[in-house]
């Protein structure tokens, strides 16, 4: 903020925005620049900078989500036409910046700070928060685009929800770290959920999967038109979560693209671009001009130049000429906690793994459930699991009984930790189906629990999340082995909050002893699961992963 003369800075056409990376780094776009002299001159007719009465203005640093800057300069530009001698003085300066990018650049408290701020969602701004004060939104929106899901006809067989339409296919979303369309769709999954009761497991299923694939790209995505066309290729399971405007817009450039949108039943989230202050000085003039800037956007005289660029009002008036996806329900708007667990448990969901699964091989892995012994469920569990790790994730694989090591520890090393690659996945599959149960064979939990923690420890990946997934059937009954309670004391030794290695223990069958599991788990800061019905196996391993 501050006051100076100054000549008229013309136009930057370059708006290519730039985005910031998952680890947060910090990069403006050179997004366009339009300065103009608004509300009223008595300088001349093209109201812009210049005239004695208009020589000292107050500047506003405006910065706007790329897509709607050239809305926000005409509507600049109309004000700067209007003639009212009691107007003040003002000079706006209006620059592209990703909404993501400027939340945390005033959350940093950034030298480059606006004076406006007009996010693409309205979500960002609790993330602005610069530990004195969270931006105040004088606008609640100046123009409006649902979040819709745009894909194939032949992928949208289930359109009731959002989790619904992301089940068999494939989501693309852009990264919800960095991006509105990303963190939305997140959001609409946990909004719905209201109207219909989606079971954790149901969610985790979808969303957790989902989340591994993404996390484990080299690059997030952060490109929309990339996703749409990958989208619209013949055969294509991907479907993207994205604006109606972006949609409407890659509709007019490709109008070849078959391509739908689509807004569940259960409704969805907005796009709302609100206007807020972030400045620290001269609140009131600020607050007036964003609320006179405001008003020219949501004009009739600017209505059909708004419809035109694929936005709707504020009152999310359809888009004139059929285009879009017409009327829609709106799900409840999430607060700024929810916003913030969402991105917490994208960020926590989306790590890669550097875990070693350990796989109980005692005799009483023989007994059946059904037509299947536990451990022939337990195989199958394990082989479907291991198709959610991407192949950025590194697993390994230990079996344990008791004495059944070369040495006689409780536990035998099958396959080391190491990268997901094709030969390491075969690895793993082929001493998975290799197991068998061993008669009489005890079960050597504690040792085993110990050994496993030291081992991931030796080789701990500093960007993963490191564990220990511990499977077993029943409860410690090594009469040579630690006790319970000297077991706990080891692990709660060996934790380190710097290089945390959790043990994410699951116990099946009914002669499981949860309690002994809970404390394993507790005592190196994991969690616990009890199975009483084998057959429930099939989402260990989403538990496993989600459990982070």
């Amino acid at each position: 903020m501050g006051k100076h003369s100054s000549a008229v800075t013309k136009s930057n056409n370059n708006r290519r925005p730039v985005y910031l990376t998952a680890v947060g780094l910090l990069v403006l776009s050179l997004g366009a620049v339009f300065v103009v002299r608004s509300f009223g001159s008595e300088s001349g007719a093209d109201g812009f900078l210049g005239g004695g009465s208009c020589d000292d203005p107050t500047q506003i640093q405006l910065h706007t989500t790329p897509e709607i800057q050239p809305q926000l300069e005409a509507a600049a530009k109309a004000l700067s036409a209007k003639k009212d001698k009691d107007a003040p003085c003002l000079q706006f300066t209006i620059t592209a910046v990703p909404s993501a990018s400027d939340a945390r650049n005033i959350a940093n408290g950034a030298d480059n700070k606006p004076d406006l701020w007009v996010p693409d969602s309205s979500a960002w701004v609790a993330q602005a928060d610069d530990g004195q004060s969270v931006p105040t939104v004088v606008v609640p929106s100046i123009a409006s685009s649902p979040l819709v899901l745009v894909g194939r006809n032949e992928n949208f067989a289930n359109v009731s929800s959002w989790l619904g339409s992301f089940q068999g296919t494939k989501p693309a979303l852009l990264d919800p770290l960095t991006q509105s369309s990303g963190l939305l769709a997140l959001l609409a999954v946990g909004a719905e959920r209201t109207k219909t009761s989606a079971a954790d497991s149901l969610v985790s299923s979808v969303m957790v999967p989902l989340a591994q694939r993404l996390g484990s790209l080299a690059q997030p995505y952060k490109e929309v038109d990339g996703l749409l066309g990958r989208a619209a290729a013949e055969g294509s399971p991907v479907v993207v979560p994205t604006s109606e405007q972006a949609f409407v817009k890659y509709q007019e450039e490709h109008p070849d693209a078959e391509l739908k949108a689509i807004v569940p039943a259960t409704g969805t989230l907005l796009f709302d671009y609100p206007i807020a202050v972030t400045a620290k000085s001269d609140n009131t003039v600020i607050t007036e001009a964003a609320k006179s800037l405001a008003a020219e956007m949501l004009s009739d005289a600017s209505s059909q130049a708004r419809d035109d660029a694929g936005f709707r009002d504020s009152l999310l008036s359809p888009l004139g000429g059929g285009r879009g996806v017409g009327d829609i329900t709106q799900l409840t708007k999430p607060n700024a906690s929810v916003v913030e667990k969402a991105l917490l448990n994208w960020t926590r969901l989306s790590l890669t793994a550097h875990s070693l699964a350990v796989i109980d091989v005692s005799g009483s892995m023989n007994e059946k459930v059904g037509g299947k012994t536990r451990m022939q469920l337990t195989i199958a569990a394990a082989t479907q699991g291991l198709k959610l790790f991407p192949d950025n994730a590194a697993l390994g694989l230990w079996s344990f009984s008791t004495s059944i090591g070369p040495n006689k520890e409780d536990f035998r090393q099958l396959v080391p930790i190491a990268p997901l690659t094709p030969a390491q996945r075969s690895k793993m599959l082929a001493s998975l189906t290799a197991q068998s149960a061993i008669p009489n064979g005890g079960t050597g939990l504690y040792a085993t629990a110990i050994a496993a923690v030291k081992a991931v420890k030796q080789n701990y990946d500093s960007s993963a999340v490191n564990a220990v997934m511990l499977f077993t059937d029943g409860k410690n009954d090594d009469p040579n082995g630690p006790t319970l309670t000297a077991t706990i004391r080891t692990l709660e030794g060996m934790r380190d909050p710097a290089q945390p290695v959790r043990i994410i223990a699951l116990g099946m069958g009914p002669d499981v002893d949860g309690n002994e599991l809970g404390q394993l788990a507790a005592a190196t800061g994991g969690l616990s699961y009890v199975a009483r019905n084998p057959t429930d196996l099939q989402g260990v391993f989403i538990n496993a992963l989600q459990s982070r």
